[in-house]
């Protein structure tokens, strides 16, 4: 049985600050500017499944041009020097770490999945019967990107049900 989430919009938006400044900005000269539209577009996105106490989604989503600057800013090269592989290396991790820091706020017996990555556009993932909860939607240099969470609808999840 999913319980509802404790994670809140605020504490969302500052799990990305804090992953914006240690991995992405550390220099603190190309924020993320809050636009609060939930259906900007995205090219590629990344995303990690918790399952047990809570069961839902986080996914990170951008444009490709946001998403290889990341790459390079996370792996210190420049972006034109990104490769797939690399940008979905990167984009993998960011929604895991997002995803490790709400699963640490959830009730014991979550369980945070692989991230997994398609460099397509989000509108090309189905997280069937879920609801989006919250999300930070923003522009970085003018290219969109958002983390957002997703919860399962009903009691899907049977184990431990009684």
């Amino acid at each position: 049985m999913s319980i509802e989430v404790e994670v809140n919009e605020n504490d969302l938006a500052e799990m990305v600050e804090q992953v914006w400044e240690s991995y992405l900005d550390p220099e603190g000269v190309s924020p993320l500017i809050p636009t609060n539209d939930e259906n900007q577009p995205s090219e590629v996105h990344s995303s990690v499944s918790i399952n047990g106490s809570w069961t839902g989604h986080v996914v990170y989503a951008s444009s490709r041009q946001a998403a290889r600057r990341a790459a390079g800013a996370f792996l210190a090269m420049e972006a034109d020097e990104v490769s797939d592989e690399d940008m979905s290396d990167v984009l993998g991790e960011l929604a895991n770490i997002v995803g490790g820091q709400v699963k640490a706020m959830l009730p014991p017996g979550a369980l945070l999945s692989l991230p997994q990555v398609v460099l397509a556009p989000e509108a090309t993932a189905r997280f069937p019967n879920t609801v989006r909860i919250s999300g930070v939607y923003g522009m970085w240099d003018g290219e969109p990107v958002s983390i957002s969470m997703w919860q399962s609808r009903g009691d899907n999840n049977k184990e431990g049900a009684e």
